[in-house]
C-alpha cells in the first residue's frame, strides 16, 4: 500500500526584514526630531489676527505677575544671562496677557539697559 505524502507547508514569511524597517524609521524619527523644554510656566498671549513664525532659541518668558524665566534661569538669575547674550535678530519675549503695561515698559528698560534693543512680543491668534 502506497500512501502519498502529506503536502508541504510553505514557510511562513519571515518578518525580520519588516523589524528592520521599524527600527531604521525609529531611528530616523528620533533623530530628525526636535526635543524641546517645556514652557517653565503657563502664559495666555495677547491676541491678534497676524500669523508669525518665532524662534524658541532666545525667549524670555514673563508670567502675569512679573516672575521672569529664560532658559533655566529664573527670577533676576536672567539679568546675567541676557547681558551675555549675542543675539542676531531680536529677543522673543512670551508676556502674559494680563502684565500690567508699566511693568511691560519697565522690563523693555531693564533689557534695554543690558544691551537688548529689539524684542519681538509673542502673540496668539484669536
Amino acid at each position: 500500500m502506497r500512501f502519498d505524502r502529506p503536502p508541504r507547508r510553505a514557510k511562513p514569511e519571515s518578518i525580520v526584514p519588516m523589524i528592520n524597517v521599524v527600527f531604521l524609521l525609529l531611528i530616523f524619527f528620533m533623530m530628525t526630531a526636535r526635543i524641546a523644554p517645556p514652557p517653565p510656566f503657563d502664559v495666555t498671549l495677547p491676541a491678534t489676527p497676524r500669523e508669525a513664525v518665532l524662534e524658541e532659541d532666545a525667549t524670555l518668558y514673563m508670567s502675569r505677575d512679573g516672575l521672569l524665566a529664560f532658559r533655566a534661569q529664573r527670577g533676576d538669575a536672567v539679568w546675567p544671562a541676557l547681558a551675555a547674550l549675542n543675539l542676531d535678530g531680536a529677543l522673543t519675549l512670551r508676556a502674559d496677557a494680563d502684565v500690567p503695561a508699566k511693568d511691560m515698559a519697565a522690563l523693555l528698560s531693564r533689557l534695554a539697559s543690558v544691551g537688548i534693543d529689539a524684542v519681538t512680543l509673542a502673540v496668539a491668534q484669536p
